[in-house]
């Protein structure tokens, strides 16, 4: 059963009269055919003109949505043969970050992400996407080994941030995210982010200092949530709409600033409605990513990895 967002509701509306519709057109009802058609037509263009205007905050809230692909869809839609990868060798194993080896359109690669979990139970297990150190920790391992095997790296970005627990920070939350980002910074092998839904904090970049950083349409890219920026510059987290248009955290603004390479295009209505589109579309943009580095030298791919975070804010 299909979840609409508050914003939606009017073509909530339009599309539960549809489905009435649909009912009795089945039944040979002429008139209801005919009405069903121009109803059906009109729900589409709705959809298109809202989600072709969405506003920062609608945009989050789009990002968030509990149907939109995770991670783990992503690794099963675009790659066969995936081993997962447990444990960071020195503390346990973190369910909120899914990583492995697996092969993407026939070349070996390693995966890295972090899923959310898709009902109750794996959203307790993943912790909701919020990796704790060994997270990061495993993380690293995987980035290392995908290196000495000369093995491109894909990253799968989707948290609200990394994990803010007692316990988080006492096994060294912030050591984890600072070594897993150097690692990813270090590597002599291409390596490609997509930011699939939230990109929430030092938890995304701890993955996404990469060659490419791509994002899709409608996910969103910050250094704290629209609620946690609005209660720390006003102590007030009703004022999270207002924080969410200032900060700048759309895919749109990001491209702009030159803080994402590339944006992939989402189904209308957004990914949640056509997962396969949306994992498919994702799936093309790493291709195009990875083939534009696969000739570079492991010092050039270094390079150019520098060279673009060292850029980033830097007045022409």
């Amino acid at each position: 059963m299909r979840s609409y967002l508050d914003f939606e509701k009017p073509v909530a509306d339009l599309e539960t009269k549809v489905e009435e519709l649909r009912v009795l057109a089945t039944n040979g009802d002429t008139a209801a055919k005919e009405e069903l058609m121009r109803l059906q037509s009109r729900a589409e263009r709705m959809l298109a003109e809202l989600y072709g205007n969405l506003t920062p905050w609608q945009k989050t809230l789009v990002a968030r949505h509990p149907q939109r692909p995770h991670c783990a869809d992503f690794v099963a839609g675009l790659t066969a043969d995936f081993t997962p990868l447990a444990g960071d060798r020195a503390f346990g194993e973190d369910a909120a970050i899914l990583g492995g080896f697996a092969r993407f359109r026939g070349s070996p690669v390693c995966i890295i992400g972090q899923e959310k979990g898709a009902d109750t139970d794996s959203r307790l297990k993943h912790n909701f996407g919020m990796a704790r150190p060994e997270g990061y920790r495993k993380a690293a391992r995987l980035m290392e080994l995908a290196d000495r095997f000369a093995l491109p790296v894909i990253s799968l970005v989707d948290t609200a941030g990394a994990f803010p627990g007692v316990d988080a920070e006492e096994r060294g939350q912030a050591e984890a995210i600072a070594r897993s980002t150097e690692k990813s910074l270090s590597l002599g092998v291409a390596n490609v982010a997509v930011i699939i839904g939230e990109g929430g904090s030092g938890g995304a970049i701890a993955i996404a200092t990469c060659n490419r950083v791509l994002m899709l349409e409608h996910a969103i890219y910050t250094v704290a949530s629209p609620e946690a920026s609005a209660s720390i510059l006003w102590r007030d987290t009703t004022k999270a709409q207002e924080a969410a248009t200032s900060m700048k955290i759309t895919a749109q603004d990001l491209l702009k600033f030159g803080l994402v390479d590339c944006i992939v295009q989402e189904p209308v209505g957004g990914a949640h409605r056509d997962p396969a589109a949306a994992i498919a579309a994702a799936g093309e943009a790493i291709a195009a990513a990875l083939e534009t580095l696969g000739n570079l030298s492991p010092e050039a791919v270094r390079e150019a990895r520098a060279d673009k975070f060292m850029a980033m804010g830097r007045k022409t």
